[in-house]
């Protein structure tokens, strides 16, 4: 089952604000809270936002934190399983352009949202070769 399958919108925020919850109180994080948790501290600028719920748009640049960091969450997972079949090494080569691993994290993630934003409008499944290209791109630009 996907990551996050199977949930409302509001479920899935609740997730990501418990995991940070619990890792201010001190409490034991379960593998996936303990993943998301790495997410959050490398992103700063939402911790207020998570602690206090504020809807999730708040952010000066219109992007819903839970957005970013659910796409974060995404490129590392399709990192881990290389998807699609490529990713893995597209991303080294991204991450030879790139001062951190964060830096070119963010590099997959915008090509990640192009390519999920361009299946939506189409009402078509994400199209992982465009994934794919988009990032091998981005890579002969930088």
């Amino acid at each position: 089952m996907p990551l996050f399958a199977g949930n409302s919108r509001d479920d899935l925020r609740a997730i990501w604000r418990e995991a940070w919850r619990k890792y201010r109180e001190r409490l034991p994080l379960a593998p996936l809270e303990a993943q998301l948790v790495d997410l959050i501290r490398a992103h700063p600028e939402y911790h207020a936002e998570l602690e206090q719920d504020t809807g999730g748009n708040s952010q000066p640049s219109g992007t819903s934190p839970y957005l970013h960091l659910g796409l974060h969450a995404a490129v590392r997972e399709g990192l881990a399983t290389d998807r699609p079949a490529g990713i893995r090494a597209a991303y080294e080569a991204v991450l030879a352009t790139c001062p951190t691993a964060h830096d070119a994290e963010h590099v997959l993630l915008e090509c990640l949202g192009e390519t999920l934003w361009d299946a939506q409008r189409a009402g078509r499944p994400p199209d992982e070769t465009a994934y794919l290209e988009c990032v091998r791109r981005r890579v002969m630009t930088r």
